[in-house]
């Protein structure tokens, strides 16, 4: 019984999705938007369920590196799950802000420090591996709402940077620099992933099954640019916070725009998905990428309101805090009753295996 219960454990970490950082995004930035509405204790427990999903998910990945280091690099080479891996720059860096909430900015230095080094890493490797160095073409077919991931990362880099400049002392021009620098990147990164997936939706067969909760990071990563941008506006004076302020609240108020427009489509998307062609909706880590965008679009309402003094939008990100919340709580649930079902805590979800194995195999590794 417990050979069979550890066999079964090692192939869910060797199956693990690399997306599941997710989990600690969704958390830590419902966690942040209860600090900012006032509700403390509901905060601490949500910023502790963070934090503890945080470490046991460094375990799992640390020993899927080390026992089943062919199925990592696998993942890294897959244009489905490549970019996942940017979940946990995203994941550690909403940690970091909701840390520096409660003043313990010596461990949210630490966490941007090792978030913003994967960040560079990956921000090179990932598209080299799963994009440029692929030899199966066209690569665009393989396009998918997970690059959106990259810039949800690029913009966490930002928010971070931003919320420490003010007590960083002799650094602080230095994080107004990677403040600045991160979130236009991640504008740019927002523009290119948003051209290669609306190709792939225009020039190639869309089937139900590949419409799938990662699309959702669409809204989420121009929700992220939102809370970046806002958090840059109410950054203190330095050359580079006072040379882009006006255009940065500007851009800031657009990508909110666009993020409230998107979400009917996906709401849309989602009943023609599950509705009208009966994907069944199960659980599996994808659907994180659903509770992040919804609380982040909620935080960056409420932020956006009180940066640009625009109460409407603030009123707005707080009704949807408490959606977002709920939705936390459903999937949260349906996590939690896995180990009673087939598959164990740490599987995929079944409904995206069509759209990778449509890409084609993965490739040899040399």
């Amino acid at each position: 019984m417990a050979v069979n219960r550890g066999a079964h454990l090692g192939a869910a970490v060797r199956e693990m999705s690399p997306g599941y950082f997710a989990l600690v995004m969704a958390t830590g930035i419902i966690s942040v938007g209860m600090t900012l509405i006032g509700f403390q204790t509901l905060s601490i427990v949500l910023m502790i369920v963070c934090g503890g999903a945080y470490l046991v998910l460094l375990l799992l990945t640390a020993w899927r590196f080390i026992a089943y280091r062919a199925a990592f690099l696998a993942d890294l080479h897959d244009p489905h799950r490549g970019f996942q891996f940017f979940t946990f720059v995203a994941g550690t860096n909403v940690l970091a802000a909701r840390l520096a909430i409660e003043g313990w900015y010596g461990a949210a230095t630490a966490l941007l420090a090792l978030s913003g080094t994967t960040w560079v890493v990956l921000g090179y490797a990932v598209p080299w591996f799963a994009v440029l160095g692929r030899t199966a073409r066209p690569v665009l077919r393989s396009a998918n709402g997970t690059w959106f991931i990259w810039v949800v990362a690029s913009q966490s880099v930002a928010i971070v940077a931003a919320s420490l400049e003010p007590v960083a002392d002799d650094a602080r021009a230095l994080l107004a620099v990677l403040a600045i620098l991160s979130w236009s990147v991640g504008i740019f990164l927002y523009g290119a992933a948003g051209v290669f997936v609306s190709l792939r939706l225009m020039l190639y067969e869309i089937k139900p099954v590949e419409m799938d909760p990662p699309y959702w990071v669409s809204m989420g990563a121009c929700a992220i640019t939102v809370l970046a941008g806002a958090r840059i506006v109410e950054m203190a004076d330095a050359p580079m916070v006072d040379a882009t302020r006006g255009l940065v609240g500007g851009v800031s108020v657009m990508f909110w725009a666009f993020a409230t427009w998107l979400i009917p489509v996906l709401v849309a998307v989602g009943v023609w998905r599950h509705v009208r062609h009966h994907v069944p909706l199960t659980y599996g880590a994808s659907l994180w990428s659903i509770s992040f965008p919804v609380g982040m679009y909620a935080v960056a309402g409420i932020y956006l309101g009180q940066a640009d003094q625009l109460p409407l939008v603030g009123q707005i990100g707080t009704v949807v805090l408490w959606v977002a919340l709920a939705v936390w709580l459903i999937i949260f649930v349906a996590m939690a009753r896995q180990p009673l079902r087939r598959g164990g805590l740490l599987r995929a979800t079944p409904e995206t295996q069509p759209a990778n194995e449509a890409a084609g195999p993965r490739p040899a590794l040399r």
